[in-house]
């Protein structure tokens, strides 16, 4: 086993640094109500019923993970919302701890390592995956991928954990198969702490994974919903997002990078940070409904991100005297940029989005019996959903049409406000 990567004990200060930065910027976020989609998704997870049903499921055996914790969640705390965000906000945790120690074990990136972590905690550009409960999938295949690919550079003995967990992180989002070409990582600059083959073994799973997908492709929504299409414009998508993500303290770094280092590893760790941006946006580049990836897709290639300021950061901290002062400046700037971004424009953002979902049920349960939805902005599963888990309504007291409504007189009839 390589040197690099034998722990002898876990590195706690690091770890209570990095929670505490996690919890600084998107602790607000469990004060969050549920979004319009969590309604309908955490409803479909209690359908399933039993854990299994998931995997028996050929469309939604791509998601397991995430209906498993709603299940559990749900069976635990009910329709709580800070437990769901607490839920995201843990794995956020758990999450910039991998990012810590993956770059731990590369030579050209350790001391690096904390000022990345400490980056992906705060940034606001992958905000949409922790502060949005159904987005719990991108934390949920970070999460399983990341322990996969960290087990794997640790050596033969752990392969069949590091199989484990990238089998788990197959079920947890369709997109995970891109963490075969970011393996290709675990090569780059360290010793080779289990065999190059063993990849095959990861390959074969992907392909797994992709034939049950591609198996579902007549009937699955997944393909009908006119969201994704080999045809997409990803010539334009994929450069925009890529440009997007960097922006402002991607592009910040990778000044800093180009002026600053001169020696061949550095490039290489700088080149390869600005690579798995790339790779891990590809999956997402095959939209039809936008050119602009949504922020929950950026979360993986943040890590990307992540590593290429903890580059530029180490690097001018490690000159000393003057140098170390514009780090420690940048740092405290890009804090308070990203934590002020989440606190001031994200948070009311998301209170609002939540308004349709919340004014109906506050109404519902003031209305205390039958309820005519009128006028809504979103998917009638949504309402439907949000009446049956959010105020306690039985599906017979959900009236859906006019007629209905003469003949049975709602106690309530709901339209929407944006006023209320």
């Amino acid at each position: 086993m390589s040197r690099s990567l034998k722990v002898k004990k876990l590195p706690l200060p690091q770890f209570l640094l990095i929670s505490a930065l996690c919890v600084a910027a998107y602790a607000p976020s469990l004060r969050l109500p549920l979004m319009e989609d969590d309604y309908p998704n955490i409803a479909q997870a209690l359908k399933f019923g039993s854990p299994a049903a998931p995997l028996a499921d050929p469309i939604f055996r791509s998601r397991a993970t995430s209906y498993w914790a709603m299940q559990g969640i749900y069976r635990m705390f009910r329709m709580s919302p800070a437990a769901y965000h607490a839920a995201s906000l843990l794995l956020h945790i758990a999450n910039s701890w991998l990012v810590y120690l993956a770059l731990l074990a590369w030579p050209q990136t350790r001391r690096a390592a904390i000022w990345a972590a400490g980056f992906f905690a705060v940034h606001e550009g992958h905000q949409e995956a922790v502060m949005w409960f159904s987005a719990i999938n991108e934390l949920l295949q970070f999460f399983f991928g990341g322990l996969a690919l960290l087990f794997w550079m640790r050596g033969r003995r752990w392969l069949a954990l590091s199989l484990f967990c990238f089998g788990m992180a197959l079920i947890s989002k369709e997109s995970a198969v891109v963490f075969v070409a970011l393996f290709g990582f675990g090569l780059v600059g360290r010793p080779k702490a289990s065999p190059t083959w063993t990849l095959l073994l990861y390959v074969g799973l992907a392909a797994l994974a992709v034939a049950s997908l591609l198996a579902t492709r007549s009937y699955s929504f997944r393909f009908s919903d006119g969201s994704f299409s080999l045809h997409a414009p990803f010539w334009i998508t994929w450069p925009h997002g890529f440009a997007r993500l960097m922006w402002i303290w991607g592009w910040v770094a990778a000044a800093l990078v180009a002026i600053r280092y001169h020696r061949a590893e550095a490039s290489k760790a700088a080149i390869a940070a600005l690579a798995w941006i790339a790779i891990a946006l590809l999956p997402y580049s095959f939209l039809t409904y936008s050119i602009q990836i949504p922020s929950r897709q950026t979360y993986l290639a943040s890590a990307g991100l992540a590593a290429l300021f903890g580059l530029a950061m180490e690097r001018l901290w490690r000159e000393g005297g003057r140098a170390r002062k514009i780090a420690a400046a940048l740092a405290l700037i890009a804090l308070l940029h990203n934590v002020g971004y989440l606190w001031i424009r994200k948070q009311p953002q998301f209170i609002a989005r939540a308004q349709p979902t919340e004014q109906l049920i506050r109404v519902a349960r003031e209305a205390g019996g039958p309820i005519w939805v009128q006028c809504f902005p979103l998917a009638p599963i949504t309402s439907e959903a949000a009446l049956r888990l959010g105020a306690g309504l039985s599906p017979d007291e959900i009236i859906e049409s006019q007629a209905e409504a003469e003949a049975r007189k709602p106690k309530s009839v709901f339209c929407y406000s944006e006023k209320r």
